[in-house]
């Protein structure tokens, strides 16, 4: 751009008429701004002004906008702030609220967790957190994983600072208590579950008396040893010793399993045997029984028929397989007498 542009040119003098320099410096300040043109603004400033509070206004405006909607995914609480009062939002999707009155702070719905005893990053040993002491008076070493869930994000916000530092310190104090009232054996090998268990119940119930809202979902023993190698060495045996016992038990009730049923069939083999014997036995002594009885009835009708048949029938049963021998005195000599089975095979055969 030319830097002359705008200023003051002086009119070209009209022909015949030049003027002396000197007289043009002699000349008064009408006569030398006499036929000068104003100075030109440039057009693109007045643009430039008019545009600022336009700017200014859009920029409000979008910030409004901006403030005035969020997005709230499903795992999530939104907690909004209306003049001091806060109400919960838990359904997912894009929600309003008033822009610089209403506040919106975002709660986790998910379960989360902590370590005791240990460095959750690292894995490294806290012993401040771990090293306990048992009711047998032993130390050991103790490390525990908490999880946690939100269920009132309302109270978790407002009702106290630190609603998880003060979830952990509950968690040690029962720990700890608890460790105290038990041997170390149990705490090591045995015991584990019930103490979770036991721990477990006391800070769900304190929980409900602080009113934080927030829930202890699980609370597990990471590991449990003694603080020493002679001790864990030990109990490692012992612990060796309690798995070897457990598979002999184990290996006993299989072959338990496999010869009880045996024996069983045998058993109800042997108890059908003696009931088809004494249901055997049974039928026939009943079946003498109603003989006895028939012939008693027509014994009492013809006594002396019956006797004689009796006798008769007896004696048929007893001659076939009898013989009579009769010796001498020295015994030496020996003389059947009576062909009896001559005898009965004749009568048969004249019968």
């Amino acid at each position: 751009m030319d830097p002359n542009e705008y200023r003051w040119k002086r009119p070209d003098p009209e022909p015949g008429q030049e003027q002396n320099p000197g007289q043009e410096a002699n000349a008064g300040p009408e006569a030398k701004n006499a036929g000068r043109q104003p100075k030109r603004r440039k057009p693109n400033r007045v643009l430039k002004t008019a545009l600022i509070p336009i700017v200014l206004i859009a920029a409000v405006i979008a910030s409004i906008l901006w403030n005035s909607f969020y997005e709230l995914n499903e795992d999530e609480y939104a907690v909004i702030t209306t003049l001091g009062k806060p109400s919960v939002v838990s359904t997912s999707g894009l929600k309003f609220k008033w822009p610089f009155i209403q506040q919106k702070t975002l709660v986790s719905k998910a379960t989360k967790g902590f370590s005791i005893g240990y460095d959750l990053r690292t894995g490294n040993s806290i012993p401040t957190e771990s090293v306990m002491i048992t009711v047998d008076y032993n130390f050991v070493n103790v490390d525990f994983y908490v999880e946690y869930r939100v269920t009132d994000p309302v109270k978790y916000l407002y009702n106290s600072a630190d609603p998880v530092g003060i979830l952990k310190m509950l968690c040690q104090s029962y720990i700890r208590d608890t460790i105290g009232l038990y041997k170390v054996d149990d705490v090591i090998t045995t015991g584990k579950s019930e103490i979770q268990a036991a721990i477990k119940d006391k800070i769900l119930t304190r929980l409900e008396q602080e009113d934080l809202g927030i829930t202890l979902v699980n609370i597990t023993i990471q590991d449990a040893e003694p603080p020493t190698t002679k001790v864990q060495e030990a109990f490692k045996a012992v612990e060796t010793a309690k798995q070897d016992a457990e598979t002999a038990t184990n290996n006993a009730n299989k072959y338990a399993n496999e010869v009880l049923p045996a024996a069983q069939a045998d058993a109800d083999e042997v108890l059908q045997q003696a009931e088809a014997y004494k249901t055997a036995r049974i039928n026939e002594a009943n079946g003498q029984a109603s003989r006895f009885q028939k012939l008693y009835e027509e014994y009492s009708k013809y006594p002396e028929i019956t006797r004689q048949r009796l006798f008769y029938e007896t004696i048929s049963d007893i001659f076939p397989g009898m013989k009579v021998i009769i010796t001498g005195k020295d015994g030496s000599e020996m003389t059947t007498v009576l062909p009896l089975d001559d005898f009965v095979q004749t009568g048969k055969e004249d019968g």
